[in-house]
């Protein structure tokens, strides 16, 4: 497997995001949905990664900016066929080193509090992410969950 800078230029990830927000629209209610789209993720305080099984695409992940100090993780995805074989580990664990690299002092994520979103939020609590308060721009909402980890 390999994880890697992306564009967001090609069509495989255009088609991968678009099935994200489906799926995500499909267990969210619409005052819930936080997953960018394609113009919110080529923002210059996003970096995105995509990871690739030889040449199909398998996973997604990304990391914004918030301040000097803190990033947020966004847009974390694995394809259904390739979910539970330690894909979004090893992107996680990619995502938080590089937050490290960068001198982020703390990375924080919303995800929901739907039973969808179990397997997420036992990923990232296992990786040492506390629930906390909003951050950022959020409101405290009862379809999201929010977590942090200090870095």
């Amino acid at each position: 497997m390999e994880i890697k800078i992306d564009d967001l230029s090609g069509s495989e990830i255009a088609e991968f995001l678009e099935e994200h927000i489906r799926e995500m629209k499909s267990v969210s209610p619409p005052e819930s949905k936080h997953a960018l789209d394609l113009a919110g993720l080529r923002k210059p305080q996003i970096t995105f990664w995509t990871i690739w099984d030889s040449s199909c695409l398998i996973g997604c992940g990304a990391m914004k900016e918030l301040d000097a100090s803190h990033a947020e993780i966004k847009s974390m995805r694995t394809t259904t066929s390739y979910r539970g074989k330690g894909v979004a580990s090893m992107l996680l664990q990619h995502i938080l080193n590089e937050a490290k690299l960068r001198g982020y002092r703390r990375i924080s994520l919303e995800t929901g509090s739907m039973p969808f979103f179990e397997p997420a939020r036992n990923l990232y609590a296992k990786y040492g992410f506390k629930n906390c308060a909003p951050f950022s721009k959020y409101k405290e909402a009862p379809n999201s969950v929010f977590m942090t980890k200090d870095l």
